[in-house]
Parts: structure tokens; sequence; C-alpha cells
């Protein structure tokens, strides 16, 4: 019977990521964002600005004098998107697409 190799040192942990940017530079950054089902997205309060990319895809949105705060996504059938400002609940549709 062959004796055992001694165990090899365990490499030390590497921090974790703190996720990667994925908007334009010119928006500078979130004040929130996530991601959830394939989807992601982003609020710039100062540019008024809402990014969702779905898929690939980015659009912009402007998301006028509502300050974003979080979102909650539906599905049954088609996917919809809710989001919480100051007042109250938002819906994707209500907001003017940019691009």
């Amino acid at each position: 019977m062959k004796p055992m190799e001694p165990m090899k040192p365990m490499e030390p942990m590497k921090p974790m990521g703190g996720g990667e940017k994925w908007w334009p530079d010119d928006l500078g950054q979130p004040s929130t964002s996530g991601s959830q089902n394939g989807m992601r997205y982003a609020f710039f309060p100062e540019k008024k600005r809402l990014l969702i990319e779905r898929d690939g895809d980015l659009t912009t949105y402007d998301s006028a004098d509502h300050q974003i705060g979080g979102v909650s996504q539906q599905d049954g059938g088609s996917t919809s998107l809710t989001f919480t400002s100051q007042k109250g609940q938002v819906k994707l549709d209500e907001l003017k697409k940019i691009g």
C-alpha cells in the first residue's frame, strides 16, 4: 500500500467582482441597478435616464421626474416591468423611450 501524498497548499481566495459596468461612461454611476431573468437595469437620476438591457439589447428611457428605487417583474405571457418611484409605481411603458 502506497502512502498518501501530502496535501497541496490552497490558493488564496480571490475577491468577488462588484459586477461589470455595462452602461455608457457619460451617464456616470447609477443610484440603483440590478438584474433578473435575463434583464438588467440601471437608473441615473442626474441624467434622468433609465437603461434596460434585455438579451443584449440596450434601451434608454427618460425617467422624467421619477426617482427610481426598485423594480418588479411579472411574467405572464409577456414580461412587464414596474418600477418604484417617489410617486408610487410606474410602468416601463409609461416612460418615454429615447433609444
